[in-house]
């Protein structure tokens, strides 16, 4: 299986190959976890929290910063996944969607929940992969019990766990 996951720096200095190599080890351990077999492509922003209040104004019509924002290409369930039908006949790959992670966000979080910076950026990896694969947690129910269930059991995998 084949994914291309492609990491971008929105500022100077946002990404490193060490980070974008980690980025993309998480998004194919979730894309794994999710048995999402058929090769797909995700394209990852790596940007400051200016950067993501642009884009979420722009996108979402919302004028704030936030950690990550996902743009999922397909509106699936958990558990659902595209089909070979889907794939772009240029590159034979699925075009899941486009993340967008604040690094500056990252960071802070991270000191604030007291952990590496690492886990926190992968977490956020996480739980974008599963927003493009259906996921939501839009209330307090059972759709975000769901998916926090599953973010754990994958940053668990990845030995990233609180």
């Amino acid at each position: 299986m084949k994914h291309k996951i492609s990491v971008t720096g929105a500022r100077s200095g946002i990404n490193s190959p060490a980070l974008a190599a980690m980025l993309r080890r998480t998004v194919k351990a979730a894309l794994a976890a999710e048995d999402m077999e058929l090769p797909c492509e995700i394209n990852i922003l790596l940007t400051d929290d200016e950067g993501i209040r642009e884009v979420n104004r722009e996108m979402r019509d919302i004028d704030s910063a936030t950690d990550v924002l996902s743009f999922p290409m397909f509106d699936l369930l958990p558990g659902e996944h595209p089909d070979e039908m889907d794939a772009d006949p240029a590159t034979d790959l699925i075009p899941l969607g486009d993340m967008c992670i604040s690094v500056e966000r990252a960071h802070a979080q991270a000191e604030e929940y007291g952990h590496s910076f690492d886990r926190e950026i992968c977490y956020l990896a996480v739980h974008s992969v599963l927003h493009l694969l259906g996921y939501d947690h839009l209330d307090e129910g059972e759709m975000k019990r769901q998916m926090r269930a599953r973010e754990e059991e994958i940053m668990q995998q990845l030995k990233l766990e609180r």
